[in-house]
């Protein structure tokens, strides 16, 4: 056993080293070529295990969880409310303007004196010195459904990356998966939770852009949460080539299917780290959850609205559990916020959404401070437009790109307060504009970096600034 345990870690050295043809084809793997590697194994072979030349490497193991430029535990949670909801009858009420503007609801009283928000938003309500209104978002490049601009801050599309650096854009996530790597060995730095959906930009989970999908958001929901573990494979038996191949064939497919072999150099180590852990596994164990906690959550509905995203509160706590856990950034859809029609209907409009938002989203709140997570911990939800000022013939709110809302919390910043304002009819901004650039860079700033001086190379190899010469929101920071 000693001797087949230094044959290995001779072989694992040389892999790391740089030795053998298995890490060196890693970024050159195109299923065509052929040959042998340093073990016997096929090129085939090397595939279907998911190209993992050195899967079993402590080198290899060690060297991912020491990836990253910074070791900080600071993380973020961003919510897409896909279709973009009416800021009007969330957080933007207008209870004096006439009833085709206002529309059916009150507002209510906050727990901070003179904040008053949706009747549909009670839980928000009671905690509002712990999260920020921001009632004058501005930056939506036009009134077309896109995840593009919430996840980036810039203007582009998730379809067309013309008018982008080349290769385009990357997601916040991304970036932060390229800047500062992997925090927790076996828990990638960016997560995606957002399940398919039938408009694919309400499925997104943002775009690795430039950055390779090697940076892309790592997606543990799209396929049996089982896969993301070796069954009855240890560590000790990894020289059963075909056990291993059997255990990873699942693993495998999904990632021929999205093209994330493409993108070995990164991916490969999130997936060495996950497979060969049980940490990702666990975090997304909601039965290892206080049921008392679970409850408070709510589940919401896991079916995708629509075209939409899910009204899956599980995916919350599921955040919480993803970051706590050491990821550096989590995104989660919700719903289908796109009410041309029947507003104010019970199960379909903003009556049937809002208070399971709410619910889900006090809950991770409260969550975070009570686990002292809030000093760490940004949360951003919000929309890739507002609504129309007047209610239309068919008693819905329509495309609105001239003002938005967003909900912010944690990150250490100041909150129990309402930035911004709009008009009489919540059409324009009034007071102090929030650019969507704005956001971007004031999340960067509470993950520690400084969107002014940090650069990612593009694929031309020429440094592009983090967002596009914003400056932190002074009232946040």
């Amino acid at each position: 056993m000693a001797e087949k345990k230094q044959t290995a870690d001779v072989k694992l050295a040389e892999i790391s080293a740089g030795r053998c043809p298995i890490y060196n084809s890693m970024l050159k793997i195109d299923g065509q070529a052929q040959g042998g590697f340093c073990d016997g194994f096929s090129r085939r072979d090397f595939l279907r295990v998911g190209a993992f030349g050195g899967l079993t490497l402590p080198q290899l193991l060690r060297a991912e969880a020491e990836s990253g430029v910074g070791r900080s535990h600071k993380a973020l949670i961003m919510i897409y409310m896909a279709g973009a909801p009416p800021h009007q009858d969330l957080v933007d009420l207008k209870p004096n303007a006439p009833k085709e503007y206002r529309g059916e609801l009150n507002p209510i009283r906050t727990n901070v004196p003179g904040i008053h928000i949706s009747e549909l938003l009670p839980q928000l309500a009671r905690i509002m010195d712990k999260w920020t209104a921001i009632r004058s978002i501005v930056g939506a490049p036009n009134g077309s459904h896109d995840s593009f601009m919430c996840y980036s801050g810039r203007k582009g599309s998730t379809f067309n990356t013309n008018g982008q650096a080349p290769g385009g854009w990357p997601s916040i996530g991304a970036t932060l998966s390229k800047l500062q790597g992997a925090n927790v060995p076996g828990i990638p730095p960016f997560i995606g939770l957002a399940p398919k959906a039938g408009h694919p930009p309400y499925g997104a989970s943002g775009k690795p852009g430039f950055l390779g999908v090697g940076h892309g958001p790592f997606k543990p929901t799209h396929h049996s949460r089982a896969d993301m573990t070796l069954k009855d494979v240890s560590v000790g038996r990894f020289g059963a080539r075909r056990s291993l191949l059997e255990s990873f064939d699942n693993f495998r497919r999904d990632a021929d299917s999205t093209g994330h072999l493409r993108g070995m150099d990164a991916f490969t180590q999130q997936a060495m780290g996950v497979l060969t852990s049980s940490k990702m596994a666990d975090a997304m164990n909601l039965e290892k959850e206080d049921p008392k906690i679970r409850e408070r959550y709510g589940k919401g509905d896991p079916k995708n609205f629509g075209d939409g995203a899910p009204r899956d509160n599980t995916h919350f706590l599921m955040a919480r559990r993803l970051v706590e856990a050491g990821a550096r950034c989590v995104t989660l859809n919700f719903g289908r916020w796109d009410f041309h029609s029947k507003i104010y209907d019970a199960k379909s409009g903003v009556n049937g959404h809002a208070p399971i938002f709410d619910q889900g989203l006090a809950a991770l709140i409260e969550d975070l401070h009570e686990r002292g997570l809030d000093k760490d911990v940004s949360v951003i939800a919000w929309g890739e437009f507002g609504r129309t000022p007047r209610i239309n013939k068919n008693a819905g709110r329509d495309h609105w790109p001239q003002v938005s809302c967003a909900f912010m919390a944690g990150g250490g910043m100041r909150h129990g307060q309402v930035i911004g304002a709009s008009d009489k009819h919540a059409a324009e901004p009034a007071d102090r504009p929030v650019h969507m650039g704005e956001v971007h860079a004031t999340l960067y700033q509470a993950m520690g970096i400084n969107p002014n001086t940090t650069t990612v190379n593009d694929l031309t190899g020429r440094p592009q600034y983090l967002v596009d010469n914003w400056q932190p929101m002074k009232e946040l920071i």
